[in-house]
């Protein structure tokens, strides 16, 4: 038996990862003194808030009629995937920001903690183009996944600056 998704609610839930992302790099950012490492998470945030808009944007796109007739039927399994990696494997969103980063990190802790987050919604964002009906909006999908390797190369070269 299929778990029913919309495509709209599949790209609110990549709109939350996007948000999500923002907050976490914002309280990363305020943790440190070291104006590179700030300004690196500071850049984070506007490219998570763009990523946000994208999605709400192609959310947004959507006809009444795709909202409505718009719904994916998806294995139980792929279903659940996608619920766990919107949750708890990108941006816990049980879990302020705030609380996540307690303070006693050091800087590489949190790089690579972002570098894991990073890779975990590429994951994600690889198994959302397939319930993407337009091929534009799978470019537009593609093209988040290219910014989000980019983000991963900056956090690795910073990560290694540190080592």
């Amino acid at each position: 038996m299929g778990i029913t998704f919309s495509v709209s609610e599949v790209l609110e839930m990549a709109e939350g990862l996007e948000r999500k992302g923002a907050n976490f790099y914002g309280k990363a950012a305020e943790r440190f003194d070291n104006p590179y490492i700030r300004k690196l998470f500071t850049e984070l945030v506007a490219w998570e808030k763009k990523h946000e808009e994208i999605f709400a944007a192609m959310r947004q796109q959507l006809h009444e009629t795709d909202k409505e007739s718009g719904d994916l039927n998806l294995d139980e399994d792929l279903a659940l995937y996608l619920r766990a990696m919107e949750g708890l494997d990108v941006f816990d969103g049980k879990t302020d920001p705030a609380k996540e980063l307690t303070g006693d990190e050091g800087m590489k802790d949190i790089l690579k903690k972002a570098i894991e987050k990073e890779k975990s919604s590429i994951v994600y964002y690889n198994a959302l183009k397939a319930f993407i009906p337009s091929e534009t909006d799978r470019k537009k999908v593609d093209d988040v996944i290219k910014e989000e390797m980019h983000h991963i190369r900056i956090l690795n070269q910073s990560l290694d600056g540190l080592l």
